[in-house]
């Protein structure tokens, strides 16, 4: 007590008044049970979200590898096409009188023709092949972004809960709960992409 009759409690006994009151113990169950569950959550979202990252890299090296696959068949194709006219300049250099060095030559050039048709189709298929992988690619990683933030929402509901533990203002409760809907359902939205098998 003071000399002038009126008690003052110190800020931090205040606080242990506040805690010790038979509504703050039920919150902060609350609080403990809520904090469990967004943490097994979020656990959960972190590894699917691993596992999505998993599928958008190894999509993405697929197009890369069949890109480069593609780009070894079009320098195929280019050699062969440098043949073919090294070939054809060769048959226009020959003197008439060489008929069968000519039909030798448009034998050979006949056949880089086909070869080279043979390689374009093939360059062309992994070319589209490479294509479907970087939309795969690309297709996966909207969800796994929808996922990261997720996160974050459960992280800030988490942190939230962990105030209101410490300050006992019921709102900041509320906000927890909010930012923790937000997550969900991003982390809903995020499945609903159809990703996990």
């Amino acid at each position: 007590m003071s000399e002038s009759g009126v008690h003052a409690h110190a800020p931090h006994e205040e606080m242990l008044h506040h805690a010790a009151s038979p509504g703050a113990g039920r919150l902060n169950q609350w609080i403990a049970v809520f904090t469990a569950l967004l943490a097994a959550i979020g656990a959960l979202v972190s590894y699917q979200g691993s596992l999505l990252m998993e599928e958008v890299l190894l999509a993405k090296n697929e197009a890369v590898l069949e890109k480069a696959h593609a780009t070894d068949q079009w320098n195929y194709y280019q050699a062969v096409s440098t043949k073919q006219h090294l070939m054809e300049l060769a048959r226009d250099l020959l003197p008439a009188d060489r008929a069968q060095a000519r039909a030798a030559a448009d034998a050979k050039i006949a056949k880089y023709v086909t070869q080279k048709e043979q390689i374009a189709d093939k360059a062309r298929k992994l070319d589209e092949e490479s294509a479907r992988a970087n939309l795969r690619s690309e297709r996966l990683s909207h969800p796994h972004a929808a996922m990261l933030r997720s996160i974050i929402a459960l992280q800030i509901a988490i942190s939230l809960a962990s105030i209101t533990a410490l300050t006992g203002r019921r709102w900041l409760f509320g906000a927890a709960m909010l930012s923790a809907l937000v997550g969900v359902g991003l982390w809903i939205g995020a499945l609903g992409w159809g990703f996990i098998g």
